[in-house]
């Protein structure tokens, strides 16, 4: 099996139906790639819309079901199931082209023994994409980004065959993973044809409380990865820098905070939020990440 398409997934039926339909209608070979599905432990339709796939499903597909016990865990369980050369790795709100597969294992006939990163494009909707076409407005510096990146299965290997279970929250579990890459000597190219749609539906008040809840948790496992490698890389990559602990300091603004607040307003509104409230959620996310930082890093390992 020359490529594995790899994905986890939990309590997102809405979009896996849509993800699994674009993962068998790829231009390769059908008895050239799997995909390899993980259910952590999911609570809404996703049995339902997995037997449906199976029924459409054009190449090899392998589902796995535990109990939900977090990405890092759940894509573990998938790579111990995957049987391709290549491993791509992505989201259950990644919406691969047909050409996804095929460009993956033309940058590896092309590059060898590489990181592949591929290229992901914003969209609001899945029935309403952009052209496929990705530019720089879509950049990403993330090394390793499991929204859409793929390596040999021998060079995962090497670097210890698995994700940090330890990340048993939101963040930085794959951006781990590609330290250990690095360090072995691991180099990346960028295919901008190895395009996916990333699903990133307009804020609305009510998704702020769900922001705030993601940052805090980002940030605990930032204080574990830098634990895990220490250095002037992740401490950037995390917001420990002098400079920027100096930013979070000022966010951290009781008074700045509560003004913040109030810019947003009710945030039980189902309304996207308008330019002004959007850009005060994002500040009132950074100072919870910050806050949350700043009491990961006083608290015992």
């Amino acid at each position: 099996m020359r490529f594995t398409i790899q994905l986890c997934t939990y309590n997102r039926a809405k979009l896996l139906e849509r993800v699994l339909e674009a993962c068998f209608d790829q231009t390769v070979p059908a008895d050239s790639y799997e995909v390899v599905l993980v259910n952590d432990g999911s609570q809404d339709d996703t049995p339902a819309v997995i037997e449906r796939a199976r029924r459409i499903a054009t190449c090899r597909f392998t589902v796995i079901d535990q109990p939900n016990g977090g990405l890092a865990k759940a894509r573990n369980a998938g790579i111990a199931a995957c049987t391709g050369e290549r491993i791509a790795f992505i989201d259950d709100d990644v919406l691969p082209t047909p050409v996804f597969a095929a460009e993956h294992l033309k940058s590896d006939e092309r590059h060898g023994d590489v990181v592949v990163r591929g290229a992901a494009i914003n969209t609001e909707s899945f029935d309403a994409l952009p052209i496929p076409v990705w530019t720089p407005r879509n950049y990403s510096g993330n090394w390793f980004w499991t929204t859409n990146v793929s390596v040999r299965r021998s060079r995962l290997d090497a670097a210890g065959g698995f994700f940090d279970e330890s990340f048993s929250e939101y963040g930085w579990e794959d951006i781990e993973l590609g330290l250990r890459l690095r360090a072995l000597g691991t180099k990346a190219v960028f295919n901008r044809f190895a395009v996916v749609f990333h699903y990133k539906p307009a804020p609305k008040a009510t998704s702020v409380e769900g922001m705030l809840r993601q940052v805090r948790a980002q940030a605990r496992t930032a204080v574990r990865l830098e634990d895990l490698h220490p250095g002037w890389r992740v401490a950037l990559a995390i917001g420990d820098t002098a400079p920027q602990r100096l930013l979070g300091n000022a966010l951290r603004n009781d008074a700045l905070r509560a003004r913040l607040q109030r810019i947003v307003g009710d945030m039980a509104a189902d309304a996207k939020l308008p330019p002004a409230k959007l850009a005060a959620a994002r500040l009132l996310a950074a100072a919870a990440y910050y806050d949350e930082l700043a009491c990961a890093k006083r608290s015992p390992a």
